[in-house]
């Protein structure tokens, strides 16, 4: 508890000195960590963005002084103080500790819905299918955070149902958790000046706006107006000094808008200082193979998103394709889980599927629930990280998972895992043969069989058969234990 008071008065004290003359401090600051870093390698890490903020056309470096300059002090101090203290500093002991104890893998983010409820009908909404006159409850969702922070997780999602449909409810368990990162999906359209200084004053909260780019695109997606409502949002953001970013789907019809510098310019003219890249899953309501993005398109994004890191000061993530730097699929509780409003707990916003209700249950037993044991006995689905979803990926892993758990469907239409993931191989197919070439690039080892469709999902068999996509990469002359099993699992 004293470190931690050391370590916020420290980060303050940082914060204060950087706020003052960012483009002055910002190197003097990584000098003097440079300075006093015992570890060589935290000195190195000090070095390098030392010589990043010593550049005046550095991306990184004009990202942070236009964060430090437009952030309110408020907000900015109580988003660093959770974030890099509670979320990052102390949450990985606290983590572990829980994970000791009760024997099973601990997220560092939650996704909660407040309330299935929308005040829109987008066009391929991944919740489309869910009840939506469902209300989590404010208590049930006030516990379960309570129990989250016990475990060491102080980052906290929420989306919906459009989540500030209950906006007197967030400003409740912001400022009753108020050592935690509440980070808001929302479209943008109920956020107003009341609402916006309400949320500068907690401080503590982050919003990621739905948006497709343009107002034609946006509207042809969320409802025609739905974009001038939006841009009343984020004004009353900014206005605020609050930090947002923005959160597009790229399909078909809207990738090649999307992995342009026209949009990505267009986002950072908006004040945005993050963006999540979201490709269209046919889940939810009215699921539609033909408004996937293309493999091509997929690729021509992720090849994007690459140059915008070196090039645009925005932090953009792409769910999909960024699964090589985190190592596949980060759901299923590995790094995040998702409960829905009616309380189902599901491995991922897109996966709905689950064994358990949080009503009925504690958020560690939820984790220890057959489909989360299945995610964590399979995780990575597949060994090139460019193929990390069990849904669009590698669908029969899907299959094998929900099959193998007994876990229920937790959309209205009940559908089930095997007619949701058929429907999927041929996507499944293009796409590894894209990103197979893509991975073996930069992993020359990397074999692939090109066949990706397991005679188990093809023939309607229970799970996949065994072996059929276990493919092994030998380097010359390498050891068995150094011996690495790629492309879609189907055994362990």
């Amino acid at each position: 508890m004293i470190k931690a008071m050391l370590d916020e008065a420290l980060l303050q004290q940082g914060l204060r000195y950087l706020a003052h003359n960012p483009e002055k401090n910002l190197p003097n600051l990584l000098k003097w960590g440079e300075r006093v870093a015992r570890e060589p390698q935290h000195k190195e890490y000090a070095r390098n963005w030392r010589r990043l903020m010593e550049d005046e056309n550095n991306n990184w470096r004009r990202l942070i002084v236009r964060l430090l300059k437009e952030t309110a002090p408020n907000v900015r101090r109580r988003l660093a103080v959770n974030f890099f203290i509670h979320a990052g500093v102390l949450a990985p002991e606290n983590r572990r500790r829980a994970e000791e104890q009760y024997g099973v893998r601990i997220p560092w983010a939650i996704l909660i819905d407040p309330t299935g409820r929308c005040n829109l009908r987008c066009r391929g909404c991944w919740a489309g299918a869910y009840d939506h006159s469902q209300d989590m409850g404010l208590e049930t969702v006030d516990r379960v955070i309570t129990e989250a922070e016990e475990l060491g997780i102080h980052f906290i999602v929420m989306s919906g149902g459009e989540p500030t449909v209950v906006m007197d409810d967030l400003f409740y368990l912001a400022e009753k958790h108020n050592k935690s990162v509440f980070h808001i999906y929302t479209n943008g359209t109920l956020i107003d000046e009341r609402a916006a200084a309400r949320f500068a004053e907690l401080g503590n909260v982050t919003f990621a706006v739905s948006i497709e780019g343009p107002e034609e695109v946006t509207d042809a997606r969320r409802g025609k107006g739905t974009y001038r409502r939006i841009m009343r949002g984020i004004e009353a953001m900014r206005e605020h000094g609050l930090v947002y970013g923005f959160s597009t789907t790229y399909t078909r019809e809207n990738a090649h808008l999307v992995a342009t510098d026209e949009f990505i310019d267009g986002m950072i003219d908006l004040g945005f200082a993050f963006g999540w890249l979201f490709t269209y899953v046919p889940v939810g309501a009215d699921p539609d193979l033909d408004y996937m993005a293309t493999p091509e398109q997929r690729k021509m994004v992720y090849e994007a998103v690459q140059r915008w890191r070196s090039e645009k000061p925005i932090f953009v993530a792409d769910f999909w394709n960024d699964g090589e730097f985190v190592g596949g699929c980060i759901a299923g509780g590995r790094h995040y889980l998702h409960i829905n409003a009616r309380g189902d707990v599901e491995p991922c916003a897109f996966v709905h599927f689950a064994n358990v209700n949080i009503k009925d249950t504690t958020l560690v037993e939820a984790l220890k629930s057959p489909i989360f044991r299945a995610y964590e006995k399979y995780q990575p689905f597949c060994h090139n990280h460019l193929r990390p979803c069990p849904i669009i990926d590698c669908p029969e892993m899907l299959v094998k998972v929900v099959e193998e758990s007994g876990a229920y469907s937790t959309q209205g239409d009940g559908v089930t895992a095997h007619r949701m993931c058929q429907a999927l191989l041929g996507y499944s197919q293009e796409w590894a043969q894209v990103a197979d070439a893509v991975w073996t690039e930069k992993h020359p080892d990397y074999v692939s069989n090109g066949e990706p469709e397991p005679d188990g999902v093809r023939n309607g068999a229970n799970g996949a058969s065994e072996g059929n996509l276990v493919l092994v990469a030998h380097r010359s002359g390498a050891t068995k234990d150094a011996d690495r099993e790629v492309g879609c699992r189907t055994n362990r």
